[in-house]
């Protein structure tokens, strides 16, 4: 099966696939002949983009990403991202200046390329002034490094004082937004989206699934569903606990709207998550073979406007179940200290 319409990635004229393929799996919880061989199979179904991390493996998705598409780097755009900590060396992470400029280095030398379409800031970093940051993505694209570049998981506020920094200075504005976006994670909908569609930025939405809540396992009077993200951070998967069980009952009201329109819970959600005008491209996150069909398929699914009435019913419209959803911790929150 093969995806075939394009659409624009914000301002930038550059057309992308509807479905990006991430890979934080690979090199994790996939084996590298396994990893390389669904990477093979996304770019031959026509899937264009790829996003990556530095963090991811500490490195090993970004080496079999580069194996990947070592013949075939022309077809792809091709994404990674800095900020985690790299290896054991807590300087070796962060948006400073003296580590981005390493971190692009160390990530064009795993991908084997001499230029990244799209350079990511993973996170916020609060000890960092955003000026530095933005200053120093702007010399990798006057350098040629980098293509275009974005912010991933950035509040709204911090996004508009981006676009001013860059207006100011006279530098290269954000290009795109990565965040989690779902049928259960609403949040964005709020201010970030309204925030990215103003400045022309494309989105690159990830966690379709929300991390497994709506692959279908989670029913009401179903037992626990295992995962290896479930025994990680059981806070946000134990369905015991209160803040979970309202999450439960929507998941299950989703999978019984999917049903009754003859879909899969994660074909609903996927083609949710692509129904958003501010979605460029949605990242998918396939361990096998099968989830990645199930994905390319879930892609061609188009939802009625009934349909997406029925999903605004069961959870509204910018609906935030849990604050970690989000992606991050969230500096004016924690700690309790900041709030008493």
């Amino acid at each position: 099966m093969s995806i075939g319409l394009t659409r624009h990635l914000g301002r930038t004229g550059v057309r992308v696939t509807p479905l990006t393929l991430g890979t934080m799996n690979f090199g994790r919880y996939a084996e590298e002949k396994e990893s390389l061989e669904i990477i093979g199979a996304a770019l031959d179904a026509g899937i264009t983009v790829v996003d990556t991390a530095d963090v991811y493996g500490h490195g090993s998705s970004e080496e079999i990403v580069g194996k990947a598409i070592r013949h075939r780097r022309d077809d792809v755009f091709l994404a990674t991202k800095f900020h985690g900590q790299v290896g054991d060396n807590p300087q070796h992470a962060g948006n400073s200046r003296r580590w981005i400029v390493r971190a692009v280095e160390n990530s064009l030398r795993r991908l084997g390329t001499d230029h990244l379409d799209l350079y990511q800031v993973h996170r916020p970093d609060e000890h960092t002034d955003l000026l530095e940051t933005l200053r120093t993505l702007d010399d990798l694209i006057r350098q040629g490094k980098v293509r275009y570049y974005g912010t991933s998981v950035f509040p709204a506020h911090q996004k508009v004082e981006a676009h001013w920094l860059a207006e100011k200075h006279g530098l290269t504005a954000p290009h795109t937004e990565q965040v989690p976006y779902s049928l259960l994670v609403r949040g964005v909908e709020r201010e970030v989206f309204p925030t990215a569609r103003k400045y022309g930025e494309g989105v690159l939405s990830y966690g379709p699934l929300a991390a497994g809540w709506l692959s279908g396992t989670y029913r009401l009077g179903g037992e626990q569903p295992r995962s290896a993200r479930a025994e990680l951070i059981p806070g946000r998967f134990d369905i015991s606990l209160a803040h979970n069980r309202r999450k439960l009952a929507a998941a299950d009201a989703l999978a019984g709207l999917a049903e009754d329109n003859g879909l899969t819970l994660p074909e609903l959600a996927v083609a949710f998550a692509l129904n958003h005008p501010a979605v460029s491209s949605v990242i998918i996150g396939p361990r096998t073979h099968a989830h990645l069909e199930a994905y390319l398929k879930a892609a061609t699914v188009e939802l009625s406007p009934e349909i997406l009435d029925a999903v605004d019913e069961i959870v509204q419209p910018g609906t935030q179940f849990l604050e970690r959803d989000t992606g991050r911790d969230t500096p004016s929150l924690l700690p309790a200290a900041l709030r008493r």
